[in-house]
Parts: C-alpha cells; sequence; structure tokens
C-alpha cells in the first residue's frame, strides 16, 4: 500500500462531482438518469477524517459522496493519512450491510482509484445520535437495534461461525488498514497517558486531572493491557470506531455508517467504544439541565438504555451461537462441546470475558474524549466551562474507576449503579 500525496491525487469538488454521477451509471441511475443539471450539493461537515458530499436530484432521489483525501479532514494536509481507508469502509459496510441489513445503509459503487463511495443517502428525519442526544430525544428501539447490529456483524464474522481457513483470510485482508489502527492505538492508548502536543483539555479547570491521569500507575497497567488485546485480539469484524456520531437514528430506525476503522479486533472494542459514549451522554446531561427540564427523566432513560443495550447483546449473541452450535465454526467444536451443561459454561465464560473487555474499552473511549485529541460535541457544546468541567471530571473519575475496578463487576447493573 504506498501513501498518494496530494499532487498525485484528484480531489472532487461540487463541480467535478457532478461530471464523475454523469459518467457513472450506478450513481446517475439513483437520480434518476437525467441531465444532473439540477443536482443539489451539500457538504456535511460532522466528521474529522472524510469529506462527505449528499446529492440530492429535485425529482427523483439522493446519494451519499464520500471522498477519503490524503489527510485529516479537521486538520488538514499537514496529518497525512492512508486513502486506502476508504477500500476498508467500503468492504466493511458492503459486509456489516449484508449481516444487518436493516441497520447499515447499501453501498452502490466504489471507486478504489479515487477514494470514492456512493451509498444510501440516509434521509430525514434522520439525525446523528449524538445531537438527539444532547437535546433529549428518547430513542425507544435505540438498544435492541444497536444489540442486534453489533451480534449479527460480530457472530458471522468470529470463528464461532467461521473455520479457521476463512477467518484468518479475513483477518489478513483487513491487518492491511493498519495506518487507522495505529491513530486508535495512539490517540485512545497511548496519548493520553503522557504528555502530548495533540492533547486537549477543559483548562485550567481539568488541569490536575489530567496530570492525575498521566500519574496513575495503576491506571497505565490496565491501559497496557487494554492495548494489547486491541492489537493482538483478531475476534471478529469490528466497526472500529462506534461512537454516537456513527449512528443515525429516529425513533423506528437506527443506521450505523462510517466504519473506515474496521479490522478484525476484540468484540469489547466496538460494545465497549458505544456503551462509552453513552456514558459520556449521562453525566454531560447536567451541563445541559436548566429550569424547565432539569434532565432527570433522560438521565435514566440513557441509563435503562446502557443496560438494555448490553443485555440484549448477550441475548441475541447467545441465541446465534445456539442456533449454529453443529455450524462450520471451528472455535467449540460441537464434537468436543455438545454436553448441554458444559455448552452452558463455555458460553457464559466467553460472554463474561467479553463483558469485563467492554467495560475497559468503555472507560478508554471516554477517557480519550475528556483529555485526548478528539473531543464530544455533548461536552464541548456546554458554555460555561466551569459546569462543563464538572461534567467531564464525573465522567473521568467514574472511567477511572471502571477501567480499574472491571473485573469486580458482575452485571451491567452493577456498572450503571457506580456511575449513579
Amino acid at each position: 500500500m504506498t501513501m498518494r500525496t496530494l499532487k498525485e491525487f484528484q480531489i472532487l469538488d461540487e463541480k467535478s462531482l457532478v461530471e464523475y454521477i454523469k459518467r457513472t451509471p450506478s450513481l446517475s441511475s439513483k437520480l434518476g438518469n437525467d441531465d444532473n443539471n439540477n443536482l443539489i450539493i451539500k457538504q456535511v461537515c460532522d466528521g474529522n477524517i472524510n469529506f462527505v458530499y449528499i446529492i440530492i436530484s429535485p425529482s427523483t432521489g439522493s446519494i451519499v459522496i464520500k471522498q477519503a483525501r490524503p489527510y485529516v479532514r479537521c486538520v488538514g494536509e499537514s496529518w497525512p493519512v492512508t486513502t486506502e481507508r476508504s477500500y476498508f469502509e467500503a468492504t466493511a459496510l458492503k459486509r456489516q450491510h449484508g449481516l444487518s441489513p436493516k441497520h447499515v445503509p447499501e453501498v452502490y459503487h466504489f471507486d478504489r482509484e479515487l477514494s470514492v463511495i456512493g451509498m444510501r443517502y440516509i434521509e430525514p428525519p434522520h439525525i446523528i445520535l449524538r445531537k438527539g442526544l444532547i437535546v433529549g430525544v428518547e430513542y425507544p428501539l435505540l438498544a435492541e437495534h444497536m444489540a442486534e447490529f453489533m451480534a449479527n456483524t460480530m457472530f458471522y464474522t468470529s470463528l464461532l461461525y467461521l473455520t479457521t481457513t476463512e477467518h484468518k483470510s479475513a483477518v489478513a485482508e483487513f491487518c492491511a488498514n493498519v495506518e487507522m489502527c495505529r491513530l486508535t492505538e495512539q490517540l485512545v492508548f497511548s496519548d493520553p497517558y503522557k504528555i502530548s502536543q495533540l492533547n486537549r483539555w477543559t483548562t485550567p479547570y481539568l488541569d490536575s486531572d489530567v496530570e492525575a491521569v498521566q500519574n496513575d500507575k495503576i491506571l497505565k497497567l490496565e491501559v497496557a493491557e487494554l492495548k494489547s488485546k486491541f492489537c493482538e485480539n483478531a475476534q471478529a469484524l469490528i466497526h472500529g470506531d462506534l461512537h454516537t456520531s456513527a449512528v443515525m437514528v429516529t425513533c423506528e430506525s437506527t443506521q450505523v455508517i462510517d466504519p473506515e476503522f474496521a479490522f478484525y479486533g476484540p468484540m469489547g472494542f466496538d460494545v465497549g467504544a458505544f456503551l462509552g459514549n453513552l456514558f459520556l451522554a449521562y453525566f454531560s446531561q447536567d451541563g445541559h439541565a436548566d429550569e424547565r427540564n432539569d434532565r432527570k427523566t433522560y438521565k435514566a432513560w440513557i441509563i435503562d438504555t446502557i443496560v438494555d443495550t448490553w443485555n440484549f447483546f448477550n441475548k441475541k449473541f447467545t441465541n446465534l451461537w445456539d442456533i449454529h452450535k453443529e455450524g462450520p465454526g471451528e472455535a467449540y467444536l460441537h464434537e468436543v462441546y455438545n454436553d448441554l451443561e458444559l455448552r452452558e459454561l463455555v458460553k457464559q465464560k466467553y460472554m463474561y470475558d467479553s463483558f469485563h473487555d467492554s467495560l475497559g474499552f468503555a472507560a478508554a473511549n471516554m477517557i480519550w474524549r475528556i483529555v485526548g485529541f478528539s473531543h464530544v460535541e455533548d461536552y464541548e457544546s456546554i458554555i460555561d466551562l466551569v459546569k462543563r468541567a464538572d461534567c467531564e471530571r464525573r465522567a473521568l473519575d467514574f472511567a477511572k474507576t471502571l477501567m480499574k475496578k472491571r473485573r469486580t463487576f458482575n452485571k451491567i447493573t452493577d456498572v450503571v449503579s457506580a456511575a449513579q
């Protein structure tokens, strides 16, 4: 894999996008195959990494075009990054759509040379989940939908379903997404625990909290173990960046997007990223409360959603395991584990280990979002810095406790009790 320079790379702007669509039947057909002169093009500026455009034909349809340029969008050309990430995103989207079609948008077109993905436009009233959590919208199906997405995409790409030959082949393919994995290794597992120019926080209010993180030897031991799991444990195809801005929602629909960090890694990293971001939303609510709404009812809903997400995931994942217990998966051969009591013990241990992994990764995701490079709107939208820092400190203290004591929690209800 070679790193293309900006001079070597063809950047699509609003004008060249129209020409590109005209000569690409898989895209123009979605817009009605007219002369494309009336297309409306809107750039979406919600992510850190890629350039995203919504293309709307007023009379016939709409699509999304995503281009991975050779740098990080939110920083600029001073931070180069491989455009090959679009290949892994497109490949992951196709596989995850095949495994969970109700919760992953369809890919219509992929151009590896230009690093362009054309896909379904997730139409209004869908909004980014994080924005819904900030304004206090309840999504009654969110927990079940996310559990279904995670269970389907991870079970069917794990050794519980695949042969070792199939699994190793898939692992080998996604190993090439190493640059995006290294970004995670640096930003999530390393930078928050040392002095780094990329770190930022609500200063001066959190200065002593940041110093405490960087001097906490036990915390550093725990995060080292989690980093090893992230780097070495190729359990299943994971999204790799499953935060609440990678999910679009209505009260009836949940769509998971943006898997450019996808690779074969520990299942708990995806589960933990999502749960950790829900905990971040929970601790931010006091900063959004006012005299009209103290947010107490909404905080209770977030807690219920955290509990339901894990419990639904546990149930759906183990149900898939039961259905395919005599299937091709080579991790636990039926001839060896056909005793009912033994099979239950195996499932319990597997999910218990995944639970503790998920808690550790949830904590790591919370810590880097407060004292690392990329912060979240849940807190950044709290204008009062004293109030913001107070919310962040409570989230940070909980995350530190969660990482260090995760093995003492036996049930998700124990975890949310600690948060409350």
